[in-house]
């Protein structure tokens, strides 16, 4: 059984016992968290697509802990002007672990 969930306006397949890096949530780290938009449910073959979303649908996830990602730079020139400029960017993360997907 798998479902696909939207979160951080991201699209993620999902499982019971994936762990994922999503973006923050305003969720304490060791307690559940619940997501209600579900996109589509596979349960052994019985498919169930929404329009946006599949009704009564839930995933229930732990939070495990709150991480910042890898660092990406950004560089900007504008040539003949002596112009550039180096920026840099970590993405906060949420890591978690679904523990059930109800249908």
């Amino acid at each position: 059984m798998y479902a696909v969930l939207e979160t951080g306006g991201k699209q993620y397949r999902v499982k019971s016992g994936d762990k994922l890096e999503i973006e923050r949530l305003d969720v304490e780290a060791g307690k559940p968290v619940t997501f209600n938009k579900i996109l589509m449910v596979n349960n052994d073959g019985d498919l169930k697509v929404g329009a946006p979303t599949v009704d009564s649908a839930t995933v229930v996830a732990d939070v495990l802990k709150h991480k910042r990602g890898p660092k990406v730079l950004t560089y900007k020139l504008r040539r003949r002007k002596a112009h550039r400029k180096t920026i840099g960017h970590r993405q906060e993360l949420t890591v978690i672990q679904v523990k059930e997907i109800n249908a």
